[in-house]
C-alpha cells in the first residue's frame, strides 16, 4: 500500500477504518487476513446497484435483457479496467510469488480487489455511500449501454453494422493522454473512411475512450 489518500481521493471514498481497508486491499497470497470474504460482500452489492440502476433507466426493456445488460457490465474484463484507470494494482498487498509474476496487472486480482472494494465501502459507510462510490464509477459504462442490442457494447454494436454492410472494421487512434497517472484522461479518435465518419471519445482509461468513440462514430451513421 503506498499513498492512501491519494488513492482514496481517486477511488472518491474516505475509510474509517483503516484496518478494513486493509483488508480489502490483502490478496490471499500476502496472507490470512485475505479480501475473498470482502469480495464475496462486494459482488452481491454490485449486482444489486447494478440491477437498480438498470431497472430505473431502462423503464421499458424486459427482464431477460435486464440481465444481460447487468452482465455485460459486472464482468471481469469491465471491472479489471476501472481497477486499472483507478492505480488499484500497486496499493494491493500481494504475496512474492504474485508480485514477481506480475499479479497486480492480472485482471482476476483486480476485479477481485475492486469488488472487496465495495463490500468494504458498505461495511464501513453503509448501503447508499456503497451505491454512491458504485454508480459514480460505472456511469461511463451505464452511458454507453444500448438496450436494444441486449448488452453489447458500442464496439461491438458498430462492428457488427460495418460487418453486415461489408465494410472495413473502424480504427481506433489515440490522440492524447492528460492528467497524473492514476488520473489519466485518455482521448481516442474513431474513424470510418468508408463512410467519412470521425468522432471523438474521452475516458479514464483507453478502452472506456474507444466505447465513447464507437458510440459518437454509430450516432453518426444514423442506424437504429
Amino acid at each position: 500500500m503506498s499513498d492512501v489518500p491519494e488513492f482514496e481521493r481517486i477511488f472518491g471514498y474516505v475509510f474509517q477504518s483503516r484496518e478494513i481497508l486493509k483488508q480489502a486491499l490483502t490478496h490471499r497470497s500476502f496472507g490470512t487476513a485475505h479480501n475473498e470474504r470482502l469480495e464475496f460482500l462486494g459482488d452481491s452489492i454490485l449486482n444489486c446497484i447494478i440491477a437498480q440502476a438498470l431497472y430505473e433507466r431502462f423503464l421499458d426493456v424486459r427482464e431477460g435483457d435486464l440481465s444481460r445488460l447487468r452482465a455485460n457490465l459486472v464482468r471481469q474484463e469491465t471491472l479489471a479496467e476501472i481497477a486499472q484507470g483507478l492505480g488499484l494494482g500497486e496499493q494491493l498487498r500481494l504475496g512474492e510469488g504474485e508480485l514477481k509474476s506480475g499479479g497486480f496487472r492480472r485482471p482476476s486480482i483486480l476485479a477481485d480487489g475492486l469488488e472487496a472494494l465495495f463490500g468494504a465501502v458498505f461495511l464501513d459507510g453503509g448501503f447508499d455511500k456503497a451505491r454512491e462510490t458504485v454508480l459514480r464509477l460505472f456511469e461511463p459504462y451505464l452511458s454507453n449501454l444500448d438496450p436494444q442490442h441486449s448488452g453489447k457494447d458500442a464496439k461491438t454494436t458498430l462492428q457488427e453494422f460495418l460487418q453486415g454492410r461489408r465494410l472495413a472494421l473502424p480504427q481506433y487512434l489515440l490522440r492524447a493522454t492528460r492528467g497524473e497517472a492514476h488520473a489519466q484522461e485518455f482521448e481516442v479518435e474513431c474513424l470510418i473512411p468508408e463512410l467519412a465518419i470521425t468522432a471523438i471519445g474521452r475516458g479514464t482509461s483507453r478502452r472506456s475512450a474507444e466505447q465513447e468513440a464507437a458510440k459518437r462514430a454509430f450516432e453518426q451513421t444514423g442506424a437504429k
